[in-house]
Formats: structure tokens, C-alpha cells, sequence
């Protein structure tokens, strides 16, 4: 039988380390990651993706300030919603193309998603996350009067914009991410968290300017589909503990108890495995299950053979 997952991709599937994001290299890579997509959908599993877009808005964002004496500057949360649509399109014909090469049943489709946030959420008073280009001192103080943008300095190479980073309260549009998948189609959803939104007291939607962790948007997504599995891949196949040092160790299978006890001791980095092993026992901790792994293993993982599982129940090896 087969089971519902949502997948959350990482940064790599879409752009690796320095290399260079033209719409050919990404292409490729999104090419990779949808083939290995492909055989989780071939092996019987109801697929949903979601994926991370910072070097895309990123560069997004720049190419709207570049070029603000021309073309007027558009919102973050709008940058945002072209950056998912990029995304998507990407995805969703590779992986159409995979599933026609395979002789995969079913179809895909790209749904553009926002994601609610709470205007009160305590991120607003403290923007912390980098987003743009750099400025100079100068220039960050003429922003600021200028745009009442928040700046900081940014580990010497300059000031950079800072927004807030809040926590996700929910994802629209489940109910027809729910339908698509109940009928034979692979969805991409909430890309780069999704686009941040909020909700006035009539329930009327306006956008933001924030960026929401993608992780903890996929958690939401995850939550809300009712999956069996919240997938969320890497570079690396394991989370380890003491990783990158002589006494490393492999985890495989972990219980929500001994995962909450490593991360209080300090394993796992807040930029990098800190918010996937935050966000994976959230999840298993309502007893369903979590999976990191890489993605050219995903099928072996959701069979039990390979990558770090986290469940509610007994058992680390």
C-alpha cells in the first residue's frame, strides 16, 4: 500500500555551490532530482514537493534593484511568488517528462500557494534574515530613511536588508492540493515556504515582506495533506551525530525522545540540519514519520533500508 509524502527538497536539487544560476544549469538539476522523484511515484507513493528558492529570489531581488531607474521595484512577497512559479514550471515539466520516459501513470502540476502568518508573530519586531544585495553604511542609513527597510551589518562584507522570519500558521489551497493528489497527480506546493500572507479580522489576505522557513512551511504542509511521511532531503544520506569529526555517528533509526536530546546538546547547526531535525520531530511527534535522507536513496528510505528515520516510538541504531 502505498503511502502519501511530501517531500521538501533542498537547495542543491535546484542550484549547487557556486555554480553559476543560469536557467540551463538549473534546468539540469531539477532534470536529476525529478528522476529520482519519478521512481517514488513508480514504487506506488501519492507525491507532494516543495522546495527551497533562495539563490532564485535572491537573485530576483537583485535584478529589481539593479534595475528600479527603469522598471518600478516590486514587493518581496511578489518576488517571491515569481520565484515559485520559476520553480515550478522547472519541476513540474521534468517531471512530467520522467514520468512519460518511465511509463508513469499520472500528471503534475505547479500550485502557485500561499502561506498564512500571524502579523502579531514576535519575528516582526526582530528581523534577522539577510536578503539582497550589499550596501554600504551610507547607503543602509538612506534606505532605512528612505524605505524604513531594517539593514545589518553582514559578517564584514557589507549591510544588508533583514526581514522577519515567522512562523507558518497555515497553507491555502490544501483542499485542492488534497483533490489532485486523491486523483493520480504529483503537486508542487509551497515553494520557498510559500508566499507570506496575512489575514485581517474579515479573513481578507494581503501579502508581507518576510521570508518563512522552508522546512517548517513543509512541517505545516505536511500536517495539513495528511501525509504518512514528511521526506526531507539533503546532501547527505544520514544525520550524525559529532558530524565531521573523527568520533561521527551514523543515526538511522531515532525515537522523538533521543532526537529532542541531541539537539539540546548542541548537534546539529541552526543554519544548516538544526531547522530539518526541528521541523522532523514536530512532525513525528504526532506519530507519523520523518525521513533526511539524500535524494538518490528516497525509495530505499521509505522502505526502511536507508537515510534517518524519526518516530514517536522505541529504538535508535
Amino acid at each position: 500500500m502505498g503511502k502519501r509524502v511530501v517531500i521538501a527538497l533542498g537547495g542543491n536539487a535546484i542550484l549547487r555551490p557556486n555554480q553559476k544560476a543560469t536557467f540551463e544549469n538549473q534546468m539540469e538539476n531539477v532534470g536529476i532530482s525529478t528522476d529520482s522523484i519519478s521512481d517514488v511515484k513508480k514504487a506506488g507513493h501519492q507525491v507532494i514537493i516543495t522546495h527551497g528558492n533562495g539563490p532564485q529570489v535572491g537573485n530576483i531581488l537583485r535584478q529589481n534593484e539593479e534595475a528600479k531607474e527603469v522598471v518600478p521595484q516590486l514587493p518581496l512577497h511578489v518576488l517571491s511568488a515569481q520565484s515559485q512559479g520559476f520553480i515550478g514550471y522547472m519541476m513540474e515539466q521534468s517531471l512530467k517528462n520522467a514520468l512519460l520516459s518511465k511509463n508513469i501513470s499520472g500528471n503534475v502540476v505547479t500550485v502557485l500557494t500561499q502561506t498564512e502568518v500571524d502579523a502579531a508573530d514576535k519575528a516582526f519586531e526582530n528581523p534577522t534574515k539577510p536578503i539582497g544585495v550589499f550596501y554600504t553604511e551610507e547607503e543602509s542609513k538612506q534606505l532605512t530613511i528612505e524605505k524604513g527597510w531594517d539593514m545589518a551589518e553582514d559578517a564584514g562584507r557589507g549591510y544588508r536588508r533583514v526581514v522577519a522570519s515567522p512562523q507558518p500558521k497555515k497553507i491555502h489551497g490544501v483542499d485542492s492540493i488534497k483533490a489532485l493528489i486523491e486523483n493520480d497527480t504529483v503537486v508542487i506546493s509551497t515553494g520557498g515556504g510559500g508566499i507570506p500572507v496575512v489575514s485581517d479580522e474579515k479573513g481578507l489576505l494581503s501579502g508581507i515582506e518576510a521570508v518563512i522557513d522552508k522546512d517548517l512551511s513543509g512541517l505545516r504542509l505536511s500536517e495539513q495533506v495528511d501525509a504518512d511521511v514528511f521526506m526531507i532531503l539533503t546532501d547527505v544520506n544520514n544525520v550524525y551525530l559529532n558530524y565531521g569529526k573523527a568520533d561521527q555517528k551514523k543515526l538511522e533509526t531515532v525515537t522523538v525522545e533521543e532526537a529532542n536530546q541531541y539537539v539540546a546538546e548542541g548537534h546539529f547547526a541552526a543554519g544548516s540540519m538544526g531547522p530539518k531535525m526541528e521541523a522532523a520531530i514536530a512532525f513525528a511527534s504526532q506519530g507519523k514519520e520523518a525521513i533526511i535522507c539524500s535524494l538518490e536513496n528516497a525509495v530505499d528510505a521509505l522502505e526502511g533500508l536507508s537515510g534517518t528515520r524519526i518516530v514517536l516510538g522505541s529504538g535508535t541504531k
